[in-house]
Parts: C-alpha cells; sequence; structure tokens
C-alpha cells in the first residue's frame, strides 16, 4: 500500500508545481513588466507622446515664421509693429481698445 500511495503524490506534487508555474507565468504575462496591460499603457502613451509632438512641431513652424519676417533679409513691419506693441504694451493714438 506504501507503493501506490507514493506515486500518487508524487503526481499531485508534479501537477501542483506545474499549475503553480503555470498561474505564475500567466500573471507575469498579462500584469507584468512588459505584460499586456504595460503595453497597452505604452502605446497609450505613446499615441499621446506623438499628439504632443504634432503641436510642437506647429509651435515651431509659426515661430520660425515669424523668425524669418522679422530677420535682416525679410523685415514685415506690421509684424514689428505688433510685436513692439505687444511687448511695451502701447497703442497708437487711432486705437480703441475692447477687453
Amino acid at each position: 500500500m506504501n507503493r501506490t500511495s507514493r506515486p500518487a503524490l508524487g503526481t499531485f506534487f508534479f501537477f501542483a508545481v506545474a499549475f503553480a508555474l503555470a498561474v505564475y507565468f500567466t500573471f507575469a504575462a498579462v500584469q507584468g513588466d512588459f505584460g499586456l496591460f504595460a503595453r497597452v499603457e505604452i502605446e497609450a502613451e505613446g499615441a499621446d507622446l506623438a499628439q504632443q509632438l504634432a503641436m510642437v512641431q506647429a509651435e515651431v513652424t509659426v515661430m520660425e515664421n515669424q523668425t524669418k519676417r522679422l530677420s535682416d533679409d525679410y523685415l514685415d513691419l506690421d509684424l514689428l509693429d505688433e510685436q513692439t506693441r505687444k511687448v511695451l504694451g502701447m497703442l497708437r493714438a487711432d486705437e480703441i481698445v475692447i477687453r
């Protein structure tokens, strides 16, 4: 009788260890550092960063345009006047401010 209970105990121990390992690896694959949830977070963060990059590139394009228009080679007097009044907070005598 001892011989019959020993293989059953060994088989039970083997399947218990196999089940524990399967649960561990399944958990790691879903919620681990490189799991499915982490991948979804990384993809969402990547989409957010791509949107921020597009906004920054648009701002850079506007600044490059203004820089070109205020350069020595090409001077836009209207833009220069606008920027000067904006920085100094001054108005011309014929202007009306509406807030």
